[in-house]
C-alpha cells in the first residue's frame, strides 16, 4: 500500500491543495476516496492477479490520457475558481461526498496502480500458495497503508491552509497547485 501511495503525484498534490483551500474534513474525505480505490485495486489484484493487468495493457495509453485530461480540467477549474474567489470572495462549496467520489474516480483511472498490484500479487504467488486469509490481509494492509498516507497528506494540506488562509495565500496556493497538477498530468502521458 505504501509503495503505491507514497510517491506524491497529481493525486497527492490535489489532496494537499484541496485541503488547504477547504478543510481537513473535505481533505480527509478525498484521502479516503483514494484509499478506497487502492483497496479496490488490491482486491481486484488478489482475485485476478496479472490477468487483468494484461487485459488493461492495450488500453493503458487511453486510460493515461483520460486521467491526464481529467487532471488538466481540474487544474483549470481550480485556477478559475481561485481567481473568481479572490474577486467575489465566494466559491462553490466542495462537499465531503464530492471530494470522496471525485478522488475515488480519479484514482480508479490510474492504470499504473492495478499493474503494480497485479505484479505484486504474481510475485507473492511465486513464493507461496495464496489463500483467502493472506489475500484478505494483503487487501486490508494496502487499504490501511494508503489511508494513513493520504490522511497524512490531507493533514499537511490543512497546515498549509492555516498558514496561507488569506485571500492572496489561497489564490497563490491554488495557482501553484494547478500548475503542479498540469505538470504531473503532462508527465503521465509523456513518461
Amino acid at each position: 500500500g505504501y509503495g503505491v501511495a507514497i510517491p506524491v503525484g497529481a493525486i497527492g498534490a490535489l489532496i494537499i491543495s484541496l485541503t488547504a483551500r477547504t478543510s481537513l474534513r473535505i481533505g480527509a474525505a478525498a484521502a479516503l476516496g483514494v484509499a478506497t480505490a487502492d483497496g479496490l485495486y488490491a482486491l481486484v489484484a488478489v482475485l485476478s492477479g496479472a490477468a487483468l493487468a494484461k487485459l488493461l495493457e492495450p488500453i493503458a495509453t487511453q486510460m493515461r490520457w483520460a486521467a491526464a485530461v481529467v487532471l488538466v480540467v481540474l487544474a483549470i477549474r481550480t485556477a478559475i475558481a481561485a481567481f473568481k474567489q479572490s474577486k467575489a470572495r465566494q466559491e462553490k462549496p466542495v462537499t465531503v461526498r464530492s471530494a470522496y467520489f471525485g478522488l475515488l474516480g480519479l484514482t480508479v483511472l490510474n492504470p499504473a496502480t492495478i499493474v503494480y498490484f497485479g505484479a505484486l500479487v504474481v510475485g507473492m504467488q511465486a513464493d507461496t500458495t495464496p489463500d483467502l486469509v493472506s489475500g484478505l490481509v494483503f487487501v486490508l494492509g494496502a487499504l490501511l497503508a494508503s489511508a494513513s498516507w493520504q490522511l497524512l497528506l490531507a493533514g499537511g494540506g490543512s497546515l498549509v491552509g492555516r498558514v496561507l488562509s488569506g485571500p492572496r495565500g489561497r489564490l497563490g496556493t491554488a495557482l501553484v497547485s494547478s500548475g503542479v497538477i498540469i505538470f504531473l498530468a503532462i508527465g503521465l502521458v509523456t513518461g
